[in-house]
């Protein structure tokens, strides 16, 4: 018998995490960090015993689907993962990043307690740098190669397809035998959007007997990229022509080196006004060298400029800021300045900072290139907020504020729709890693344009396949 049990992405974005049973043998696919609205359960034990997990298979390197790992192995995972090798090298640049914010968060937050007499109350972070290193040093990894399959153990075989979401991303198919017949079941991760910036367009899934499938953009289709594009470089040059600077909250994987891409693009065409470029953010920044190193899963446009350039991403007006003493130099920079700055979200990065000196002028503007989550400081300000907390102080904001969504690494409503027709013998539809709101619009659509029923996850939510 096989059963799906689900401890995240269920009616939220985040936290994916979900338990494929077949016999006695325990798979998890991802195991991510929620963020945002429910930030809370990463404290919360996992609801199963780490130690009884015999295998993950990772889809790709978000923190919210891999941002626990690191939690599972110090409270007793011991099996083998696999993901694809960009996969794992993008993975160990996320989980130290992730492990070296919460240490520093806990070591302010301690330090504080200590001067009140309360320091005992201060809870320890999930997990800290030693922990991702025996993350990866302690545990076996393996590196599967797209479309080739796998024996996972006996019974079971797999196989990686590329999602097209960011570098080295893949939707899984696993197969097993129930009652002497064949079955599958394919876990989408998040599936990609088709743009042509970077990377090649989602492969195809041509038969499964179950899909659990991502809604992020379950309710709605973004713009046509073209049109996304214009959009942007008609809102950078707007603030740029009038002396100010543009904010740029992205996301260290794809968003980032799409970004890089039109940039240096206009660059190349003389469309780009004089100003000063910043990537300021050493994880994107280290993304990047890794999206170099695994050129040949690119785009051939981005393969070419290795091979003309030496780079896929650089430019001259292009500067890396990887030190606290480098981004705080930009500060020095009072106009035509395009930063582009993490946290994709808000919730912490070096963006917050750039937002307290600058998101008060109304000069100025700031580019929202990505989902934000509820309850973070991007939802915050794409809502509306007229004032927000930066770093203990309240500012006034009035910069001006774009939403941009046609850039997202996600299919939107038409792209999973598509990608979801072609699949046959499909029998069973699961709904998960969407906001409710997103995955109802769905369900219904689903219903109507391809006559397809599909069950939206709950949380903890035990699924039996047959």
């Amino acid at each position: 018998m096989a059963v799906v049990r689900s401890y995240g992405a269920t009616k939220e974005v985040t936290g994916s995490c979900h338990v494929l049973e077949i016999d006695d043998v325990k798979i998890m696919i991802d195991c991510g960090m929620f963020q945002g609205e429910e930030e809370e359960k990463n404290k919360d034990p996992f609801y199963f015993e780490p130690s009884t997990i015999d295998y993950i298979l990772i889809t790709h390197a978000h923190l919210d689907h891999i941002g626990r790992i690191p939690k599972l192995v110090k409270e007793g995972f011991t099996g083998k993962i696999y993901a694809t090798a960009a996969t794992m090298e993008l993975a160990e640049i996320i989980l130290i990043d992730s492990a070296k914010i919460m240490s520093e968060d806990f070591q302010t937050r301690y330090r504080k307690a200590q001067r009140k007499g309360q320091s005992k109350k201060i809870e320890k972070p999930l997990y800290d740098p030693i922990n991702v290193q025996e993350t990866f040093e302690m545990v076996e990894w393996v590196n599967p190669e797209y479309d080739q399959y796998y024996d996972l153990c006996e019974g079971i075989s797999f196989v990686y397809r590329n999602a097209g979401h960011i570098l080295g991303s893949a939707f899984i198919e696993i197969s097993y035998m129930e009652n002497n017949d064949s079955r599958s079941i394919v876990f989408s991760g998040d599936i990609g959007n088709n743009n042509d910036l970077v990377l090649p367009h989602l492969a195809k899934c041509k038969k499964t007997d179950a899909l659990y499938v991502e809604t992020t953009y379950g309710e709605r289709d973004h713009q046509p990229i073209e049109a996304t594009i214009q959009e942007f470089k008609e809102t950078l040059l707007a603030t740029l022509d009038k002396g100010g600077n543009v904010l740029i909250p992205s996301f260290a994987l794809e968003r980032t080196q799409e970004l890089l891409c039109i940039l240096r693009d206009m660059y190349e065409k003389g469309e780009l006004p004089k100003c000063k470029v910043f990537l300021d953010s050493p994880m994107a920044t280290r993304a990047t060298q890794v999206y170099k190193q695994f050129a040949r899963e690119l785009i051939p446009k981005c393969q070419e400029n290795i091979k003309e350039n030496g780079s896929v991403f650089n430019f001259e007006l292009l500067s890396y800021t990887e030190t606290p003493e480098a981004s705080k130099s930009i500060n020095d920079v009072k106009s035509r300045a395009i930063i582009i700055a993490g946290a994709g979200m808000c919730n912490g990065g070096r963006i917050v900072h750039h937002f307290k000196h600058r998101i008060w002028d109304k000069n100025n503007a700031v580019i929202f290139v990505g989902f934000q989550a509820e309850r973070t400081l991007g939802r915050e300000i794409v809502d509306g907020a007229q004032w927000i907390n930066v770093l203990g102080e309240d500012i006034i904001v009035q910069a001006s504020i774009h939403t941009i969504n046609g850039f997202s690494a996600h299919a939107d409503q038409d792209g999973i729709l598509e990608w979801i027709s072609d699949i046959k013998n499909l029998k069973k539809v699961f709904l998960v890693h969407g906001e409710l709101e997103s995955q109802t619009a769905f369900k219904e659509t689903l219903k109507e344009k391809l006559n397809l029923d599909a069950h939206i996850v709950s949380f903890k939510e035990t699924i039996v396949l047959d």
